[in-house]
């Protein structure tokens, strides 16, 4: 069905509003009728007639549009049900319509009845008694509804703020506690005191230690292969005790120099030929 087909003037201003989503949403999906008859189960014939205002589609398939091309179906609900409202009333006032026209029929003399001369009947003077409004069908779920998406509207607000004041809270904490995070967590320094212990080069940081290391470690054992890579020549980056990429590179290039097998890890023969 065309966009730009025009709803039925006598159309209720809130089934137009309805109609008009509905539209819509079944453009933005680019469905055509025959499979959004195969999507929700009503025919094409009967999408026809509701997208064009012919007839108010039922709840449920206000509800399988919403779904396939998922939406919020809450609001397109509510539209439906004032709408609904208001066909409802609008048929229940022609019969109203009708029981007051038998009434006036009713109060009236018939023909045959002479009326006195003296001047009109109690009937025909008194007017008659305006009829109390009826309740309009469907108006308590309505408000029902309506409250119930209002007190999810609050609860919903309620929660934002929780998150906020929360998030308040975990900033001003790490703020308080950053200083004391950073003063822990600073790296060691550590300095390079090269020199020949029993025939062997020491940096003088690991005590001589030939742990084996390699891509990640930390501490002084890492600290004590930097100072003795560069002794050889090789740069390994800082002096800052960690295995990184320069390290392992540095390594590698030791291990290619010395004959050794080029693995990246400093194990005994490595540690032997960073000594030696």
């Amino acid at each position: 069905m065309p966009r730009s087909k025009t709803l039925p003037a006598e159309l209720d201003p809130s089934a137009r509003q309805l109609v008009a989503r509905l539209r819509r949403l079944k453009d933005h999906s680019e469905l055509t009728m025959r499979q959004l008859a195969a999507k929700t189960g009503y025919s094409a014939k009967s999408w026809e007639r509701y997208l064009g205002g012919v007839s108010l589609p039922p709840r449920e398939a206000v509800e399988a549009l919403a779904r396939i091309t998922g939406t919020d179906p809450v609001p397109l609900l509510a539209l439906h049900e004032i709408a609904a409202d208001s066909r409802d009333g609008r048929r229940a006032r022609p019969a109203v319509q009708r029981q007051d026209e038998q009434h006036e029929r009713d109060q009236e003399p018939s023909a045959g009845s002479t009326a006195p001369h003296s001047g009109p009947t109690v009937a025909q003077t008194a007017p008659t008694p305006p009829r109390a409004a009826e309740p309009t069908p469907g108006r308590f779920p309505h408000i029902a509804l309506t409250a119930g998406i209002a007190a999810l509207a609050v609860a919903l607000s309620a929660v934002l703020l929780l998150m906020l004041r929360l998030d308040d809270d975990a900033g001003q904490a790490a703020v308080t506690t950053s200083p004391r995070t950073t003063a822990a967590s600073s790296p060691p320094s550590y300095t390079c005191r090269i020199a020949r212990v029993d025939g062997r080069w020491s940096a003088g940081i690991n005590q001589g230690r030939d742990t084996e290391i390699g891509y990640g470690a930390t501490g002084a054992d890492v600290a004590e292969a930097q100072c003795l890579l560069r002794r050889a020549g090789i740069s390994p980056g800082g002096i800052d005790g960690m295995f990184g990429p320069l390290t392992l590179r540095a390594v590698k290039t030791f291990q290619d120099r010395a004959g050794l097998t080029v693995d990246g890890m400093l194990g005994p023969r490595s540690w032997k030929a960073l000594r030696g």
